[in-house]
């Protein structure tokens, strides 16, 4: 992780929904919250008017599962932008045991802003280019 880059973070309970068959999260919870916590981030720092305009869609999902998580676990989702292209905005995100800080799962995600009325990728402000991404190179993503 990049440590000039500011970091959001947010505290997950493990609830009885989230269990598979064999007694721990499902790793498809796990992507559900790699999904909540981007979200989260999105309307805690976008301006009003670009959340009114702005959607986002995942283009890419990559995740690693290194350790289980248990009913009622407390897990600390961290999450983090990186690099940018015109279409195509990556995101990183780490999910700890919050009681020892163990990583359970890390994703890295590639997100396509659309615009919400044509439902079509679309171009965003250089407000939101600057607070979401940390390289933004000209060509087209």
């Amino acid at each position: 992780m990049i440590e000039t880059v500011e970091v959001f973070e947010m505290p997950i309970t493990v609830q009885p929904g989230d269990i598979d068959e064999l007694g721990h999260v499902n790793n498809v919870t796990y992507l559900r919250w790699v999904q909540e916590i981007a979200v989260a981030h999105w309307r805690a720092a976008a301006p009003a008017a670009d959340q009114a305009a702005l959607a986002w869609v995942v283009v890419r999902h990559e995740i690693d599962y290194k350790r289980q998580a248990f009913l009622h676990d407390q897990v600390l989702a961290r999450t983090w932008v990186g690099t940018a292209a015109r279409h195509r905005f990556e995101r990183h995100t780490e999910l700890l045991r919050a009681t020892d800080r163990k990583l359970l799962a890390r994703a890295r995600t590639i997100w396509c802003p659309i615009d919400r009325h044509t439902g079509k990728p679309t171009d965003v402000s250089a407000e939101v280019r600057a607070r979401f991404a940390t390289f933004n190179p000209s060509s087209s993503g």
